[in-house]
């Protein structure tokens, strides 16, 4: 049996952002987008200096508290 790194390794959203390996990076458009959106709906301030894990973390604990519904 041969390994198939692309269907046997987890999902980004299976790993936790600290061990990502461009975690550090800042984040993306995508993400700084949706921040900014549950910032305004949840009343937090938005920090543009977030890296792309920070950010990650940050989305996790507000979609939380947001009234938003997950469509994943």
């Amino acid at each position: 049996m041969t390994d198939t790194p692309k269907i046997d390794a987890p999902s980004n959203a299976e790993k936790d952002p600290e061990n990502w390996t461009t975690g550090g990076e800042p984040m993306t458009g995508a993400q700084a987008s949706y921040l900014k959106t549950l910032c305004e709906e949840t009343g937090h301030e938005f920090d543009d200096t977030l890296d792309k894990a920070g950010a990650s973390k940050m989305i996790d604990k507000l979609q939380g508290e947001s009234k938003r519904v997950d469509t994943n």
